[in-house]
């Protein structure tokens, strides 16, 4: 296997039951303990990273730094590491910072699970110039592109396309780490395993559980999820 995926840590928003998207949440006590355990699992794999992709966000950050750790300095002497914001979490748009229980009580279970989970569907965007305005954060300030008020996982399917090319590409001839978020991964899978926009809605990452494949002339392979079994039906 030369191509990992890992879901960041449990964060404190995860836990609170808020939507999160491009807002910079920390890892909680549970986060930090999967990421240390996805870093045990992977050495316990034998897999040794060489790059390391990462999206803006610090909880993917924080993940990716504890998961390489975990590796004794002899095993890695130097690593390649690359920030995306094209790996970020769906922009939840106006729902972000919003209790997903509330919201339900508030707009119907029906028109949230859309918002959550329709393939299609975007969230009701945030306002230009607002606090969730990607440009009004100073982490984008350099990046000369347009960056969303709200997504689709659809719109995430089309971020990630090129930086995905990217990792693959690479992972010809490295092992390759990719520490990312639930809907970026999902949008990554649609792609590399063809699943269809009625079936995606239904698949899950779990935090924390690291998913292998291996590529090896533009062929991908997946391997699966890595660990405890207990653990990755549980979350699964």
């Amino acid at each position: 296997m030369n191509l990992i995926f890992v879901r960041h840590g449990q964060s404190k928003w995860n836990l609170e039951n808020v939507f999160t998207g491009w807002v910079d949440i920390g890892l909680t006590e549970k986060g930090l303990l999967e990421a240390k355990i996805a870093g045990e699992t992977l050495i316990e794999e034998k897999f040794i990273p060489e790059i390391c992709f990462t999206s803006y966000l610090s909880r993917a950050v924080e993940t990716s730094n504890k998961i390489l750790n975990e590796y004794d300095k002899n095993l890695i002497k130097e690593i390649k590491i690359f920030r995306r914001w094209e790996l970020n979490e769906r922009h939840y748009g106006a729902l972000q910072g919003l209790n997903k229980l509330e919201t339900a009580n508030k707009y119907g279970e029906r028109k949230v699970h859309e918002w959550r989970r329709g393939y299609k569907t975007k969230p009701p965007l945030v306002e230009i110039n607002s606090k969730y305005d990607p440009k009004k954060d100073n982490t984008y300030k350099d990046l000369d592109c347009n960056l969303p008020l709200g997504e689709s996982l659809e719109d995430v399917v089309a971020r990630v396309e090129s930086t995905l090319n990217e990792i693959i590409k690479l992972s010809q001839n490295n092992n390759v780490l990719v520490v990312a978020h639930g809907n970026s991964i999902r949008a990554i899978l649609k792609i590399i395993e063809n699943i269809s926009d009625e079936s995606i809605v239904d698949v899950n990452v779990p935090t924390g559980i690291p998913l292998a494949f291996n590529t090896e002339n533009d062929k991908i392979t997946k391997i699966g999820y890595l660990g405890s079994q207990k653990v990755i039906e549980k979350d699964n």
